[in-house]
Order: structure tokens, then C-alpha cells, then sequence
């Protein structure tokens, strides 16, 4: 029987950010209980590690329930979030009052390491998602003082909803939309320079009780976006502006779809820029090189290149 040296508990570790960090922490010989409702949607995970090293437990959010999986861990990583509402799915519940009992249970259970993720510019955001995003963060800390608290930009990967979504609406519609001009500023920040963040966080006790802010090597305007996407599809569309006020009007009628593309709290963060402040901790603290769009879009937006992924070997 393998004895693992530390045990990590992962809340959120079937989601695109959760996914990566659980993959990490197997690589290093961490035994992981995965947090989930339902213990079957963790189950595709433990190929990524050794037998009996991913573990998905049932966990239903109670106090209780957090306290007891969070008993005897080392490191706990809380990755749950949500990017709208939806039913019984609300911002205070999955931002604010979880994290909380996550953190409670850290300081009543002596965790050495608890890293949150939380959301660039939530403190300067306007929208309700950043707003609960950083109450989030206030009860962590009040609860649990030493937890490191991760801000990253828009992540993209292979299995992100921001390229993809955009890639995907580009196949089908004649126009993309520019809403508020495309003026917004982000930093777009690969997901696995996240996974390898918190990893660092977990390895030193110099990042208890900060704050990082998680930006890439990029700043780029929602404009820029689409350019890049048009450069690595090869789908070149007509962009309409559309007035912030319009664009509201559109998410209220789009929030109503089983997974809505915008919302109008959505268009509300738009009002922001998603940048890395000048004052904040960043991947240099954490001495990460930041990997750049170009190293990774390539790999898995090609599929939506016009005439498939093997277009090109196609026309030679």
C-alpha cells in the first residue's frame, strides 16, 4: 500500500481551474479527496494519478461536511466559483458563505496551507460576481488569517469557456459582437501558470496571509481578442459595436438560455479592466515565467480552423 507523505482536499476540483490543480498535485505525490456533490463527476479524474490517489468524496457544502474532509489535510484549495446565477446556484452561496466554511474548518482543523481563488479586479469591479468575489475573500481572511488568496485574470486553456465560447460563436454568426466598443483590457493567463501558482503557494509559508494578482505576459482589449481568434481560426468576421446599455438588454433575455453567453451582470464587469494592478504581488513573486497565448491557443483552437484541424496538411 503507497503512504503518501501530505493529503490535499480539493473543493471545485472537477471545474477547468480545479481539474489542472488536482493533476499537479498528483504529479507531486499528494494524496487528493476531490469535494463534489456527486462522486461519479470526479471519477474521470483518477487516471491522473496512481490507484487509490484521487479520491472523490461526497461533500454537500454543510459545515460539517466541509470539517470533515478537511480533517487531517495538509493543504486545502477551494476553486468553486460560478460566472452567473441560475436557479438554486447564487454568488453569496458559492462566493462568500462556502469559502467561509472552508475557512473555518482550516483554522478549527490546523491546516498548514489553504489557498483561495478569487477574481482579478474584484475589488474595483462593479458587478455583482466581483462584488461577492471579494466578500468572499473578507471571509476568508477573517476566518482563516494565514490563507493565500490568488486573483487570476481570464484563464484559457484547452478546455476553457472564453476562447472556445468565442471560436464557437464565430463559426455559426455572420458578426461577433463588441460590447462597450471592446475597449475592456485583460490578461489573459494560462491555467496551467495557475495550477503551478498554487502549487507554490502550498510549498512556502511566505505566501500566507497575501494576495497575488494573476496577469499574463499580455495585456490585450477585447478587440485584440478577436483578432487573435481570427488569426488562429482563420474566420475572419464583420465586429458591430454594441452600447453597453444594448448589450444589458441583450443579457437579459440571454441569461434566460440553460447556459447563457452573456448576462447582464456580465456586461457590467466589462465596465472594468481586467488587468494586474501596479503595487500587487505577482507570478514574479511567485517566481513563474507567465506562459504567452501564442505557446498555447494554437494547440486546441484549431479546430474550429475553416476546413477542420487537418485543413492545412489537406491543402499540401
Amino acid at each position: 500500500m503507497i503512504r503518501y507523505a501530505k493529503t490535499a482536499v480539493v473543493f471545485g476540483g472537477t471545474g477547468f481551474i480545479g481539474r489542472q490543480i488536482v493533476r499537479e498535485l498528483a504529479r507531486r505525490g499528494v494524496l487528493i479527496k476531490v469535494a463534489t456533490r456527486i462522486p461519479e463527476s470526479a471519477y474521470f479524474l483518477r487516471p491522473d494519478g496512481t490507484v487509490g490517489q484521487i479520491v472523490p468524496v461526497a461533500c454537500d457544502y454543510t459545515s460539517d461536511s466541509i470539517h470533515s474532509l478537511v480533517k487531517g489535510c495538509d493543504y486545502v484549495v477551494n476553486c468553486i466559483g460560478i460566472l452567473y446565477e441560475k436557479g438554486h446556484s447564487k454568488f453569496q452561496r458559492a462566493h462568500v458563505e462556502i469559502p467561509q466554511r472552508i475557512a473555518e474548518a482550516c483554522a478549527a482543523e490546523n491546516v498548514a496551507h489553504f489557498v483561495h481563488i478569487s477574481a482579478l479586479a474584484c475589488e474595483r469591479s462593479t458587478s455583482r460576481y466581483a462584488k461577492s468575489k471579494r466578500a468572499g475573500e473578507e471571509a476568508v481572511m477573517q476566518a482563516f488569517p494565514q490563507a493565500t488568496i490568488l486573483r487570476p485574470s481570464v484563464v484559457f486553456g484547452e478546455d476553457d469557456s472564453f476562447f472556445n465560447m468565442f471560436a464557437e460563436m464565430a463559426r455559426y454568426l455572420p458578426c461577433l459582437p463588441l460590447i462597450g466598443g471592446g475597449r475592456t483590457k485583460f490578461q489573459p493567463v494560462y491555467v496551467g501558470d495557475v495550477a503551478l501558482a498554487v502549487m507554490r503557494a502550498l510549498d512556502s509559508k511566505d505566501t500566507c496571509g497575501k494576495i497575488f494578482e494573476l496577469g499574463g505576459p499580455e495585456t490585450v482589449t477585447f478587440k485584440e481578442i478577436y483578432t487573435i481568434l481570427a488569426q488562429e481560426t482563420g474566420r475572419t468576421r464583420m465586429l458591430v459595436p454594441v452600447p453597453m446599455p444594448i448589450a444589458k438588454i441583450q443579457g437579459f433575455f440571454m441569461q434566460m438560455l440553460p447556459h447563457p453567453p452573456l448576462t447582464p451582470d456580465q456586461v457590467e464587469s466589462l465596465k472594468t479592466d481586467n488587468v494586474v494592478t501596479a503595487e500587487a504581488l505577482t507570478f514574479k513573486d511567485l517566481e513563474i515565467a507567465p506562459t504567452a497565448m501564442e505557446m498555447v491557443l494554437p494547440n486546441y483552437l484549431e479546430c474550429y480552423r475553416v476546413g477542420g484541424r487537418f485543413a492545412s496538411r489537406k491543402a499540401a
